[in-house]
């Protein structure tokens, strides 16, 4: 019982952390969004590896390098965090926050999905009705704005994929997220040495505050994703659903109420049926825990 407390301490944190994240993010929008998400692999890499050394626990990470399989499954959540990142930056810097907090909106329902396609999972009615009424959402809005929303399908389905690999992976938290980094990390660094040469690089060269952001992204990142993984394994991956809500619900407020992007009412329909899928969603979740209880 303690640890599943502990468990969702850690996830309700990191759910609340990456909600209000555009708001760190956002004085970024004048750096490149590689360049952003470069310097929070190389700056998380740093401060995991440390805290690892402090608690004389790097053999962790030398057990993760050796085991081949387990490398290939860390390595494949990377790149899919990778892309998560710098997406997710791209957006916050566009005026696009509202598509990515409909990215996470989804990510729910991407991981019954996930469960049918890798786990041969049965749904049921309600489960099958919130997949299509998400389905029917994401249509109408691809209709309405003219183009497939990537944004929210890209970020929905890279953070729930990899939330699926960090659930299944038999690694702790930490030792598994000082692997992907230093997985990332020569690229990370290459990418930065690059930018310097070309004379774009943003380190030391846009003042004090943005210097300061840039570093602070490792470990605003390295500590929310321990979380994450921590509290992952720790808990129901169907409370772990229901926890999510809370990043999108934040980030929505955040577009709409903080930075003022446009809400329209033939938009908010398109949310509305999702939002809809996921109280389905959630409601037979609830239904069906209690009927185990």
């Amino acid at each position: 019982m303690r640890e599943s407390r502990k468990g969702f301490a850690a996830s309700l944190a990191a759910f609340a952390t990456w909600g209000l994240v555009p708001l760190y993010f956002r004085p970024l929008r004048d750096v490149s969004a590689l360049q952003v998400v470069a310097h929070r692999a190389v700056w998380s890499c740093l401060l995991v590896l440390g805290c690892l050394a402090l608690r004389g626990e790097l053999k962790d990470v030398r057990a993760a390098l050796t085991d081949r399989r387990l490398l290939l499954r860390l390595a494949l959540a990377a790149i899919l965090v990778s892309i998560n990142w710098i997406v997710y930056v791209w957006a916050v810097a566009h005026n696009r926050v509202v598509d990515a907090s409909l990215g996470y909106f989804i990510t729910p329902l991407v991981n019954v999905l996930l469960g049918v396609a890798v786990l041969a999972e049965r749904l049921n009615r309600a489960q099958w009705t919130a997949v299509a009424l998400a389905a029917l959402g994401v249509t109408y809005l691809t209709i309405v704005t003219g183009h497939l929303p990537w944004i929210s399908l890209t970020l929905g389905f890279s953070f729930a994929c990899y939330g699926f690999i960090r659930k299944v992976v038999k690694v702790e938290a930490l030792a598994g997220l000082a692997t992907e980094t230093l997985l990332l990390r020569p690229l990370a660094i290459g990418y930065l040495v690059w930018c310097e040469a070309q004379g774009s690089g943003a380190l030391g060269h846009s003042g004090l505050p943005t210097d300061a952001l840039l570093i602070g992204s490792g470990p605003v990142t390295a500590i929310t994703l321990f979380l994450f993984a921590y509290g992952a394994r720790r808990i129901p991956y169907s409370t772990v659903g229901l926890l999510q809500y809370i990043t999108p619900s934040l980030q929505l407020a955040c577009g709409v109420f903080v930075f003022h992007e446009p809400f329209q009412s033939t938009r908010a329909l398109g949310f509305t049926l999702i939002w809809s899928a996921l109280v389905i969603y959630a409601g037979d979740g609830l239904r069906r825990e209690r009927a185990h209880a």
